[in-house]
């Protein structure tokens, strides 16, 4: 081995970003394997690469023995002395046994050993690199689809392969090879033929972490996403708070003329965001999440057996509050963690709703006084 191989090692360290300990210590183990089958040998081999010269010694393990029988395991004890003078009968002696020439065969092994040494050196450091990254927005670079499956195959800042599969695709978008796509990375797994790395276009956490990035506020704490409601795609809602005085966090999150939740909208195919504030009195906040419907007034059952709103909302807000195909009583209930149970005025009066939140009033001071 010469300095150009020092130089062809170094130079494949710096493309592959691998440490050249890692690759000398797969040329080592290599030099070990070639050794073996080359003498068919049971005895322990040890390599030593220098990483400056390029200088290979083979050293093999013998025991110092009165008479040798085997040579390949045995060693005299005069001939083990001249190499260690402390060697005594029962010991072992390191002796070198380096070849002029590893012929075809040790050359293929090595070599063969060597990739596969760096291959998963390669593979560690994906995996190392990646499963830090868990919970973060990635840029991807689609490179392929399989349409019998719908898994769409993407690269990692053109390094690392990922998956997307069709259940963390949004429905509505369209994918086709070298297009670029900011995916949230879901986790990262040691698979049997390297890492695999899932990503995500549907996860609430790919929302969570545009809004960091867009919502200056957000990313310096002054405001906090309390909670998230997600149909990918299609709509979603988001409640947030004011974590410092004077903050609008509403505001913060749409931004100037809506600049900043349409960068967002943009990113996600079109895909609808109401911004809505968060309140600690679960009436409020359930009002707020139903928006764009007014809210007249809300009833809560807070009762250990049951957590139902009942939220009634003018009769001509009626099917605003409830949405399309009931997606933002969906939403809301999601995102405020309460069954909503919607009614227009005119049915609450019908239905003597009035009656009930005074019987849901006495309910709760009977159970006040039972903890009591």
């Amino acid at each position: 081995m010469k300095n150009e191989m020092i130089m062809a090692i170094n130079s494949i360290c710096v493309e592959r970003e691998l440490e050249p300990q890692v690759v000398f210590e797969a040329i080592e183990a290599a030099l070990v394997s070639a050794h073996r089958r080359r003498y068919n040998t049971t005895a322990n081999v040890t390599a030593q690469v220098d990483q400056k010269t390029g200088a290979m010694k083979i050293f093999v393990e013998q025991e110092v023995v009165a008479t040798v029988e085997d040579e390949q395991l045995q060693i005299s004890l005069l001939d083990a002395r001249a190499i260690d003078t402390t060697a005594d009968i029962g010991g072992v002696v390191l002796v070198e046994s380096t070849p002029t020439d590893f012929g075809r065969i040790a050359a293929q092994t090595a070599k063969q050993v060597i990739l596969q040494r760096i291959r998963e050196a390669e593979r560690d450091a994906i995996l190392q690199r990646y499963q830090g990254r868990v919970g973060e927005i990635v840029h991807c670079t689609i490179r392929n689809m399989d349409y019998s499956s719908g898994t769409v195959t993407c690269t990692i800042d053109g390094k690392a392969e990922a998956m997307l599969l069709k259940e963390d695709q949004i429905a509505t978008e369209r994918y086709r090879p070298n297009g670029k796509l900011r995916c949230y990375l879901v986790d990262v797994d040691k698979g049997s033929r390297g890492p695999v790395i899932r990503l995500s276009r549907t996860h609430r956490g790919l929302l969570r972490r545009l809004l960091e990035q867009e919502v200056p506020e957000i990313y310096n704490g002054a405001v906090e996403i309390k909670s998230i409601a997600r149909e990918p795609g299609q709509r979603s809602k988001v409640a947030v708070a004011a974590m410092q005085p004077g903050v609008d966090p509403v505001g913060s999150c749409v931004g100037m003329r809506g600049v900043r939740i349409q960068a967002i909208v943009n990113e996600l195919n079109n895909e609808k965001i109401d911004v809505v504030e968060w309140n600690p009195d679960p009436g409020q906040f359930i009002a707020n999440a139903l928006s764009p419907a007014k809210v007249t007034d809300v009833v809560l059952d807070d009762t250990i057996e049951n957590r139902t709103a009942i939220v009634v909302v003018p009769d001509r807000q009626l099917s605003l509050a409830i949405g399309k195909e009931g997606q933002n009583a969906r939403l809301s209930a999601r995102l405020t963690g309460w069954r909503i149970d919607i009614k227009s005025e005119a049915e609450a009066e019908a239905e003597g709703l009035a009656e009930f939140a005074m019987e849901l009033a006495k309910k709760r001071a009977r159970l006040a006084m039972a903890r009591a």
